[in-house]
């Protein structure tokens, strides 16, 4: 599910360089099929999440993304003050559920945005102009975004095993996720687990 993802949206990302970008409009040419394949693969991005949701895995996956628990606050600011001492994680560290969030969130407003450009008729003119505004500009910050989430990746060759294979090393997950195995259920659970409210 993860690398259809990707291929789609590495394809859509591709395709705005060259439909926006001149020198690569011009190296490319065939303006037509660029924004077809543009339009489709944007109109399929959710496809694979879809599909997903018939997966228990990864609707579990799904709700993990999406609890917030203190010790990601924790994660959060030992990231953002670039401190070295252990960052709290379950399966997932705070930074990939922002991150997560985030995109599934851009991802519906390019969808929203890019069909009321696709279909003139759906929508008066002002309408239009607002939604073209706001698809390219949203769309630059995808992209930026999607390429440090790229960067990220290439700089830890577990965790891509990890979305290649489907299983990592127990010593890096006991390192880098170290509390994937005591997942906690609920936020009570959460603060137990949670180094910085064993110590105030």
């Amino acid at each position: 599910m993860h690398r259809a993802t990707a291929w789609l949206m590495g394809a859509c990302v591709v395709t705005a360089a060259i439909l926006y970008i001149p020198q690569l409009a011009e190296a490319v040419g065939r303006r037509e099929l660029v924004v077809r394949v543009h339009e489709i693969c944007g109109v399929l991005l959710p496809a694979p999440v879809l599909l997903g949701l018939a997966s228990r895995a990864f609707r579990a996956d799904l709700g993990r993304l999406n609890r917030f628990f203190p010790y990601d606050r924790t994660w959060l600011r030992t990231a953002l003050r670039r401190e070295r001492e252990p960052r709290p994680a379950g399966k997932f560290n705070a930074g990939q559920k922002v991150y997560a969030g985030w995109i599934a969130g851009a991802a519906l407003v390019m969808l929203g945005t890019g069909l009321l450009m696709w279909f003139t008729h759906l929508a008066p003119i002002e309408v239009r102009i607002g939604s073209t505004f706001v698809h390219d500009w949203l769309s630059l910050a995808v992209g930026i975004v999607v390429i440090g989430h790229v960067w990220m990746a290439f700089g830890d060759p577990e965790a891509r095993r990890g979305m290649r294979t489907g299983s990592v090393e127990r010593p890096w997950a006991k390192r880098e996720h170290p509390l994937w195995e005591p997942e906690p259920e609920s936020d009570e659970d959460a603060d137990r687990l949670d180094p910085e409210s064993s110590r105030s």
